[in-house]
This record gives C-alpha cells, structure tokens and sequence, in this order.
C-alpha cells in the first residue's frame, strides 16, 4: 500500500519578520516496514540557506535560514510513502525480564532507557506500570495490557495539554493527546528498566468509504515504541489502542518529542504574537494519482537508508 502525505505548516506575524533559524524533522526514514518513494520540502520564502543532515538517531533533518524579511512563512512537506507487507515482528512468548538485561547490556539504547526531557521518573508512573509487567509474562502481553489499560483509562482530549504539561499532571487529570499518551507508556516500560523511544509520524486521514478514521488522524501523529530482547521495537499506539499497527508511517524517532519536534525555530522580529496553522493529509495512492504529472524538478528522491 502506497500513501501521499501533504503536511503544510503556517505562520502569520502582524509585523515582518526580518531572519529566522529553523528546523525541521519532515522527512519520512526508511524502516523494516516502510519505503520512502520520495520527499519534497518547500519553503516560503527561499532560505538564504539550507541543509540536510541527519541527526544522532538516524533521523534526516533540514536547517535553514530565512533572510527575508516577511509576514507569511509556510513549510510544506510532500511524501509518498510505501507501507510493506512483510516486517518482522516481535517473539510472542520472549519475557519481559530477558528484555529488561539485554537494554541494560546494550549502550547503543542507554538513551532510551533513563529519563529524558520531557519524560523524567515519577513513583505515580512506576505504580500505574507494575501491574502489566508480572514476573515471567511475555513481553509483547506486556505492552499490549499496558497500551489497552492507558487507552481505557485515559480521555482523548485536544486543548487540555500543551507540550510542556508534565506527565505528573497528565496522570492526575487522565486526560491528555496522543503526544501524552506516547509519553506515558515509555515512561512505563522505562521505569521497568525496558528501553523505549518516541515515535513522530502519520496515519491516515482519509480512509476508503466505510473504513473508521482514526483518533489523532488531523495532524502528525504519535507512539511509543518498546525494544524486546531480539532488538525488535514494537510500536504501541496507546491513543487507538494498537500493538504493532501495519499502516502507521514513520518520520522520526528519539527519546521523547523534542528530539523530533517538526518544526521548530528563533525568529528576529518588532513583535506582536504570531499565528500559526498546521494541516496534514494522508490518504492513499490511486490510479489516479499513476496519472497525474510529476511534481517540477525540485523533487527530492530520498535514497535508502539503513534502519535501527
């Protein structure tokens, strides 16, 4: 299956901005259930610079500076994704525990195993988690009790967190969006010493007639993703209650959102409060679409890249 992704992002300042530095972690990786067909980025107006680099997990990101001065500033990322029908998947009867020594053996993962950022260790967190992880349980029963548990016992709500919220307030309140919900869970199977990373990306948000939409389909999307004792990650979407979803797409992945926030910057202007306005579109590829004529020749081919 093949997906088009258009992900636009908007900002109007009522005064000119006169340079800004950015970032932005917009392009798709390759991975053992994904293909990146192709990647374009447009931005206006043209930065004065600009460069692709990848970051220390694996993750393309581009830099540049807008010298310009301006009100309107709009980033645009168009990707076409195709979703592989063969990936591997976790051992179903590998326990926990196992899990638990090779994370600690492994320093390539210590990143994802201690606190991060915006996930620091809290004892509210580590009673909530211990009941999914009894001695001797396969891991990936693990994950998908703890991933229905969160997806039950917490409201989906959009406008209630922002992403500075702690995930102290987040359990209290048991309200929060999918970015909270990512969060949570990988402070949970951290604070059972298991490594576990954020995950930045996509799901369909218009599906075929008939198909359900999924919850947090308008924007980028988030999970979290735990490492079994093979090296394995399995993606758990606490938001729509999924262990291993097949039609999720990856952009990006660190220790928490702000290795791999999607855009991000420092402006230099007079003042006044800017506005700024997301849309994203992921549907699948048609016929039709065989059709059409190729984008211009800025077109950004994304060559293979290897894949934790």
């Amino acid at each position: 299956m093949r997906y088009l992704v258009t992900h636009s992002t908007t900002y109007r300042s009522p005064e000119p901005v006169t340079i800004g530095y950015h970032q932005a972690h917009l392009s798709p990786r390759d991975t053992p259930g994904q293909r990146v067909v192709s990647h374009q980025l447009d931005i206006s107006p043209t930065p004065a610079d600009r460069a692709d680099h990848v970051d220390l997990y694996g993750n393309r990101f581009t830099y540049f500076c807008v010298s310009e001065p301006h009100r309107v500033f709009d980033v645009t990322a168009t990707s076409e994704i195709e979703i592989l029908k063969r990936r591997p998947l976790a051992n179903p009867v590998s326990g926990w525990e196992r899990a638990v020594d090779h994370a600690l053996a492994d320093p390539l993962v210590c990143d994802f195993v201690t606190p991060s950022p915006l996930i620091a260790a809290n004892a509210a967190i580590s009673s909530y988690a211990a009941p999914s992880f009894p001695a001797g349980r396969p891991l990936l029963e693990c994950v998908n009790d703890l991933n229905h548990r969160i997806y039950t016992d917490f409201n989906y709500r959009p406008g209630w967190t922002t992403v500075s919220t702690p995930l102290a307030e987040v359990i209290e309140s048991r309200r929060g969006v999918c970015q909270d919900f990512a969060h949570l869970a990988i402070a949970c199977v951290r604070s059972m010493g298991l490594a576990g990373r954020y995950v930045s990306g996509y799901i369909e948000n218009l599906p075929p007639e008939g198909q359900p939409k999924m919850v947090g389909a308008d924007a980028s999307h988030a999970w979290a993703s735990v490492r079994d004792a093979e090296g394995m990650w399995i993606d758990l979407d606490p938001t729509n209650d999924l262990v291993e979803p097949v039609s999720h797409i990856t952009v990006a992945w660190g220790r928490d959102y702000s290795d791999v926030v999607p855009l991000k910057g420092v402006v230099t202007s007079t003042g006044g409060r800017t506005v700024m306005s997301v849309a994203v579109e992921v549907r699948r590829r048609t016929p039709a679409d065989e059709r059409k004529p190729r984008a211009g020749a800025h077109d950004e081919v994304v060559a293979p890249t290897s894949a934790a």
